[in-house]
């Protein structure tokens, strides 16, 4: 068992070594987007084995249960020699037990890392997984999105194109018709930009991220400047209640009252005289000031904070377009260009496609030699070369003679040499 010491030693020579791999790393000239995206995502693995590994020591060093101030005490007390002594010993002991464990210094395993890195295989060039339309983060998907957007009620009907450049523009939309399907639509929208900048900016704090929107939001909002939600404004009612005498009050009639009462938030059922007298109720005060009794259930809290739900999920949007803008750009310059190409460009860009697969394919027989093996029926189903070569080459070492089997008249298995001889004396 290693020391404590020991060990708090191994976790700050792994936190150096992380450190030099990240600065190697972020050093590296990225000449690809392919590359810079892989490059984030081994930072980010970096960074989050670099958070684990740092804690490690830090509950070492708070010793809670003691053990390292008792090894600090027992190789510096009076008896350090023996403890010295004693270490060694069950050192020899355990190679003695384990003579064929390997150890590999952790030197070695990060400069096998930074090798991979310096020529990274296939599967590792393609570690993170897009889609064919995204181009390796190249391009944005929205695809799904935008028909989701076409399908919402009373929605204008538009191509991907056009929806690509009013993407953002959400203050725009009438209030009637942000309702619980487009805000269904914005949260569709809003999964998608963030797990694609998750996979394109691995390295972005979203967490940071989201506490900067919601702090500006709430402030924008609390002062009714955020985009597309003005501030409902209030009429003097509400400031100082009602100015008339009760008599006066009540000639306005029922309905201009219930307008009134309706105007304050306050209950508007019952008499004309008692509506009046509610309404007086009110003069000189402010609505803070009043009996809550008065008041009748608000619907409109509750659709205030349905408005503030969409509206920050509106503030989110914003943030990630910006943040995926050159993506966006990108995606709009592409779409323009696939939509300009003609039928015949599209079918020589395929025949391209095609002739690169075909020229990277790994090339077999190029002087089309014959492979100098007869067509019988032991390779009736063999379809690779190989496959083919190495079972030719396992026919021809049977010997038939020797392996083919034979019985005699009495039952007795015999090989095929032993069976003619017996055949010509006319013994079977």
């Amino acid at each position: 068992m290693e020391s404590i010491l020991e060990q708090q030693r191994c976790y700050h020579e792994e936190k150096e070594w992380l450190m030099d791999v990240m600065a190697k790393e972020m050093l590296t000239k990225k000449s690809m987007l392919w590359d810079q995206i892989n490059s984030d995502h081994c930072t980010q693995a970096t960074q989050d084995r670099y958070m684990e590994v740092s804690g490690n020591p830090r509950d070492l060093y708070d010793d809670e249960d003691g053990l390292r101030k008792e090894e600090l005490g027992a190789i510096s007390g009076p008896s350090e020699f023996s403890d010295f002594y004693n270490r060694l010993k069950q050192i020899k002991e355990f190679h003695r037990k384990h003579t064929n464990e390997i150890y590999v210094p952790m030197s070695v395993e990060f400069e096998e890392l930074l090798k991979a890195r310096e020529n990274p295989s296939e599967e590792a060039q393609n570690s993170v997984e897009f889609t064919d339309e995204e181009g390796y983060g190249l391009y944005l998907d929205l695809h799904d999105c935008c028909l989701k957007y076409i399908n919402l009620k009373a929605s204008e009907k538009l191509d991907y194109i056009t929806y690509l450049s009013i993407l953002d523009q959400l203050f725009d939309i009438p209030k009637d018709r942000r309702n619980a399907e487009h805000k269904r639509y914005l949260e569709m929208l809003l999964e998608y930009l963030q797990d694609y900048t998750d996979r394109v900016k691995p390295l972005q704090d979203q967490n940071e991220l989201s506490g900067k929107i919601q702090a500006e939001f709430e402030k924008k909002w609390e002062n009714g400047i955020f985009p597309g939600w003005p501030k409902e404004t209030t009429s003097a009612l509400t400031q100082a209640g009602a100015h008339l005498d009760l008599s006066e009050l009540a000639s306005l009639g029922l309905d201009r009252l219930k307008s009134a009462l309706l105007a304050l938030g306050l209950k508007c059922g019952r008499i004309p005289e008692e509506r009046a007298q509610r309404l007086f109720s009110t003069k000189g005060k402010s609505l803070e000031s009043l009996d809550t009794s008065l008041f009748a259930k608000n619907p409109k809290s509750k659709d205030t904070e349905r408005n503030k739900d969409i509206a920050f999920l509106e503030a989110q949007i914003y943030e990630y377009v910006e943040i995926l803008g050159e993506q966006r750009h990108l995606t709009h310059e592409n779409v323009q260009r696939e939509q300009a190409r003609t039928g015949e460009e599209r079918e020589e860009d395929e025949k391209e496609q095609i002739s690169e697969n075909e020229e990277n394919e790994i090339i077999y027989n190029p002087k089309n030699l014959c492979l100098g093996i007869p067509n019988t029926a032991h390779f009736a189903n063999v379809t690779q070369i190989e496959d083919a070569v190495s079972l030719w080459a396992k026919l021809k070492l049977q010997k038939p003679d020797t392996e083919e089997e034979y019985e005699d008249s009495s039952g007795n298995a015999v090989n095929k040499k032993t069976y003619e001889d017996l055949k010509k004396q006319g013994l079977v």
